[in-house]
């Protein structure tokens, strides 16, 4: 065996393993830095604002006390100027505050009292309106009616000049008659005297106006008839009476004068009516009254 010594093997430092650890120490010295720098900036900023808002904080107090000592001072002028005129009155301050109500509350109950008056006015008006509304309305019904009757009053006229006259048979004077119910309704318009109609049958007596008539023939071919009349416990005859003939008689304590005339002539019946004075009397059963 050979007496040379072996020598070790040495170990070579891990270079690697160190340079790894110095570049990742400084990337967090970056990053610390930046943030670092960042941070003051931020601060900066927030010094800023917080300067401003102590200032814009000393101005506003500043103004608040400026106002508390304006109203310091309005309320001790008020307090004087309230006092000196307590005195002037010779009023205590009970009563001035007394007397500021009642004067609130009367300022109170007149504006109240405007409101309701302004209603009222605002409901007066709308009723002048529909009252005027109305009366316009009125008028022109008013003005139609109005056209109406002068209408009507000229066909009355237009009718009444085509009524007939007759000669009465006890006066002999003419007398206007009507010859059917029309021309009836046109005499009850005139208004000059009363009218009843009646209708009569052979052999009935029956009650008309304040007389009695009783027909006793009626001939159709003739157009003529005969009835009798009882008025004041008397009978008259009117014999052969022609149709649309005024057949007159007397009648009355005042011997009013009565109208008979007959308008339709039938077998055993005929149809007319009576005419009496306005002043004459009114029976008791007035259906055939104008």
């Amino acid at each position: 065996m050979s007496d040379t010594p072996v020598e070790a093997p040495v170990d070579k430092p891990a270079v690697p393993e160190q340079r790894s650890y110095s570049g990742l120490f400084l990337a967090l010295l970056g990053v610390a830095v930046l943030a670092a720098i960042a941070g003051l900036a931020w601060s900066y900023h927030l010094s800023g604002r917080l300067t401003n808002a102590e200032a814009q904080l000393a101005q506003a107090q500043q103004s608040n006390q400026k106002l508390s000592s304006a109203l310091d001072e309005t309320n001790a002028r008020l307090k004087v100027t309230t006092e000196t005129l307590g005195h002037s009155l010779g009023l205590t301050q009970q009563q001035l505050e007394t007397r500021a109500q009642q004067l609130l509350r009367r300022q109170e109950q007149q504006e109240a009292e405007a409101k309701r008056l302004a209603s009222q006015q605002a409901a007066t008006d709308q009723h002048v309106s529909s009252v005027s509304s109305d009366v316009s309305s009125v008028k022109t019904d008013v003005g139609g009616v109005r056209t109406d009757l002068t209408q009507t009053q000229s066909e009355l006229k237009n009718a009444e000049s085509q009524l007939q006259t007759m000669r009465g048979d006890l006066t002999g004077a003419n007398t206007l008659i009507a010859r059917n119910h029309d021309e009836l309704e046109i005499l009850k318009h005139k208004g000059d005297k009363n009218y009843y109609e009646f209708t009569l049958n052979k052999g009935q007596k029956q009650a008309v106006s304040t007389v009695s008539l009783e027909l006793k023939k009626a001939d159709v071919k003739k157009s003529k008839y005969t009835l009798d009349v009882y008025a004041d416990d008397k009978k008259i005859e009117k014999k052969d009476k022609n149709l649309n003939e005024p057949v007159q008689f007397y009648t009355g304590k005042d011997n009013l004068l009565y109208e008979l005339v007959v308008n339709s002539v039938d077998k055993n019946q005929v149809k007319g009516y009576i005419a009496t004075p306005k002043n004459a009397p009114v029976p008791v059963s007035t259906s055939g009254q104008s």
